[in-house]
C-alpha cells in the first residue's frame, strides 16, 4: 500500500481506537502501560514486540478477555465497553488463537457454527443447511474448503482458514490473528496473504501479530511496535527496514544469527537405520527411517506437523517405544533404553511442548533447572536431600547467562511468559555438556531477540562438539543454522539437502510432496 493510500486512511475515522489504555498485575507488573493504538477499515496492522511487551494484553483487552484499570476503547468514534468475548464478538471483533481451537473429528460445518447451530427445530440440527451456508461463506471469499469434511483430515493451512471463517460466519469485521503462519509451509503462508489481502480489499481489518520480521513486509500497512508495556513506534514498511524494526523491538543492535560452515567430523555420533514406529491401530507413525549425525554437525528436520517429527523425538529419547530398526549412539544401541539412561549417556532434550514435558509449571524457576540432575551432585550429596545454595548458586548462573527475565529464581514457572519459560528449558538442557541434543521447535513463540539468543547457544554448542538434530517449521532457522535438512512427510524421509543449497520454496515442495 502507497503513501497515499497510507495518508487517506489516516484522514478517516478508526474502526479501533484503543487510548491511553493502562493494566496492572498486582503491584509491581504494568502489562500495558498508557497504550494508544488505532486500526483503520481495510487494514492490516502489524503488531510487534518481544515476549512479555505486552502485546498479548493489548489484544485480550479489545477482545473482551480482560478489563483495563484506565483508558478507553472507541469503535467508530464510539466508547464501548467489552465485558467479554461475546460482547467483543457481538460488537464484531474476532480472533484466531496461535493454538488452533477446533474439534478435530466435526466436520468444518459442523466447527463453524459451534455455538451459533443452524437448526431445523428446537429439537434438531440442520446439517445440510448448515453445510451450504459455510459453503457459500467460502466462495463468497475465495476458501477452498469441503464444509463436509471432518477437521482432522485437512492440511494445517486449510484448518487455520477454517478458524477465519469462524470469525466471518460470525460476521467479524476486525479480525486479530495471533501468529497465524506459525505451523504453515512457505506456500500455506502465501496462501494466507492471499486471503488476507482479499479480506483487506473487502474492507475487513485485520490485527497481525508475529515475530517473523519478514511477514510484515509482506502483508502490513502499518506497524505498531512494543516494549516493555509500552509503544515505542507506530511506522509502516516504507519508512522502516527489517533490521531498525528489529532494533525498535529490543532496543539495541541486533545481529541475525548464521552459522558458520565448518568442516564436519567424520566421527558419526546417531545412526538410525530402518526406525519404524507404529501407533495404536498398527499403522506407522515412523516409516523406516534411515538419518545419521556426525560430531558437532546441525542435522536439520523440516517437515509440516504432524509427519512423525514428533515422534522421531520421542523414540531417541526412550519416550516412545520403537517397533523395528536400530539406533546406534556413541557406538552403543540404545534402541529401547529408558529416558535416564539416555540421558545419562550425554542426551539432552528440548520438548517442542514446554509446558507439558519440558517443565513443571507450579514448580519454581530454580527447581526446573535441576529436574535434569536433583539426584546428582552438586545438588543433592545423597539421595535424601538437596543442598539449595548450590541450586541458588545454579538458578541464578543459568538466569543471567540466557537472559531469563523474572524477578528471582524463586518465582512459580508457570506465572511466566512463554519466552522465558523456553529459555528455561533451553538453559537447563545446555548448562551441562552434551554428546547430542534433541531440540523441537526450540524457538517457537518466543521474540526475535530470544530466538537469536536461543540459535546461538544452539550454534555455540555445536562448535563446541555437541551433536544437534533440530525440528522446526521455521524454514529460515533450519536453512541458518543446520548444516544438512533432511524433509519429512507422513513418517518418513523424502528428501535430504545440504543447508547451503537448500531454499525456503525447495523445502516447500518436498513438505508437500510436490518433489518427493
Amino acid at each position: 500500500m502507497g503513501a497515499s493510500s497510507n495518508q487517506t486512511m489516516m484522514d478517516t475515522i478508526p474502526v479501533l481506537e484503543v487510548r491511553s489504555v493502562t493494566k496492572r498485575f498486582g503491584n509491581s507488573v504494568v502489562a500495558n502501560d498508557h497504550v494508544s493504538f488505532t486500526l483503520h477499515k481495510g487494514e492490516v496492522h502489524a503488531l510487534l514486540g518481544e515476549n512479555g511487551a505486552g502485546k498479548s494484553t493489548l489484544v485480550k483487552i479489545i477482545y473482551g478477555l480482560q478489563q483495563p484499570d484506565e483508558g478507553t476503547i472507541c469503535m467508530d468514534g464510539a466508547e464501548v465497553t467489552l465485558k467479554d468475548s461475546a460482547m467483543a464478538i457481538e460488537k464484531g471483533i474476532g480472533m484466531v488463537h496461535q493454538e488452533l481451537m477446533l474439534i478435530p473429528y466435526m466436520t468444518v460445518a459442523e466447527n463453524v457454527t459451534l455455538g451459533q447451530e443452524i437448526t431445523k427445530n428446537i429439537f434438531q440440527l440442520d446439517h445440510k443447511k448448515a453445510e451450504d451456508t459455510i459453503k457459500h461463506l467460502t466462495e463468497e471469499y475465495g476458501f477452498d474448503m469441503d464444509a463436509g469434511s471432518p477437521v482432522y483430515k485437512l492440511p494445517i493451512g486449510v484448518q487455520q482458514r477454517v478458524e477465519i471463517v469462524k470469525l466471518l460466519y460470525r460476521k467479524a469485521n476486525i479480525l486479530i490473528l495471533d501468529e497465524p503462519t506459525a505451523l504453515l509451509t512457505p506456500q500455506e503462508s502465501d496462501k494466507l496473504f492471499e486471503i488476507i489481502d482479499g479480506l483487506r480489499k473487502q474492507g475487513k481489518s485485520i490485527i497481525f501479530i508475529t515475530h517473523k520480521l519478514k511477514e510484515v513486509y509482506q502483508i502490513a500497512d502499518r506497524m505498531t511496535v512494543m516494549r516493555r508495556g509500552k509503544v515505542v513506534a507506530t511506522t509502516t514498511p516504507q519508512e522502516t527496514d527489517q533490521q531498525a524494526l528489529a532494533e525498535l523491538m529490543v532496543g539495541k543492535t541486533v545481529e541475525t544469527n548464521k552459522r558458520t560452515r565448518q568442516s564436519i567430523h567424520q566421527e558419526t555420533v546417531l545412526k538410525i537405520e530402518h526406525l519404524s514406529v507404529e501407533g495404536n491401530r498398527g499403522q506407522k507413525i515412523l516409516d523406516a527411517i534411515d538419518l545419521d549425525i556426525r560430531r558437532g554437525e546441525i542435522l536439520g528436520i523440516a517437515g509440516i506437523e504432524g509427519n512423525g517429527q514428533t515422534q522421531l523425538a520421542q523414540v531417541l529419547i526412550g519416550l516412545l517405544p520403537a517397533s523395528e530398526g536400530t539406533i546406534s549412539f556413541d557406538g552403543k544401541d540404545i534402541r529401547n533404553l529408558n529416558t535416564k539412561k539416555i540421558r545419562g549417556m550425554g542426551v539432552g532434550s528440548i520438548p517442542d511442548d514446554r509446558q507439558g514435558r519440558g517443565l513443571i509449571l507450579p514448580f519454581s524457576l530454580k527447581e526446573n533447572l535441576i529436574l535434569n540432575r536433583f539426584d546428582q551432585p552438586p545438588f543433592a550429596s545423597n539421595r535424601l536431600w538437596e543442598d539449595w545454595n548450590a541450586v541458588d548458586i545454579n538458578a541464578n548462573s543459568i538466569k543471567n547467562t540466557f537472559d531469563i527475565r523474572a524477578t528471582s529464581v524463586d518465582v512459580t514457572v508457570g506465572t511466566l511468559s512463554g519466552g522465558n519459560q523456553q529459555k528455561i528449558v533451553v538453559g537447563r538442557e545446555l548448562s551441562v555438556p552434551l554428546k547430542l541434543l534433541i531440540a523441537s521447535q526450540p524457538t517457537r513463540g518466543v521474540d526475535f531477540a530470544s530466538a537469536n539468543s536461543i540459535q546461538q547457544a544452539i550454534i555455540s554448542a555445536a562448535d563446541k562438539g555437541t551433536s544437534v538434530l533440530l525440528i522446526s517449521s521455521d524454514l529460515d532457522e533450519l536453512l541458518n543454522t543446520a548444516d544438512r535438512i533432511a524433509v519429512m512427510l507422513r513418517g518418513k524421509i523424502v528428501g535430504e539437502l545440504q543447508a547451503k543449497d537448500a531454499t525456503r520454496e525447495s523445502l516447500g515442495r518436498l513438505m508437500l510432496g510436490v518433489d518427493s
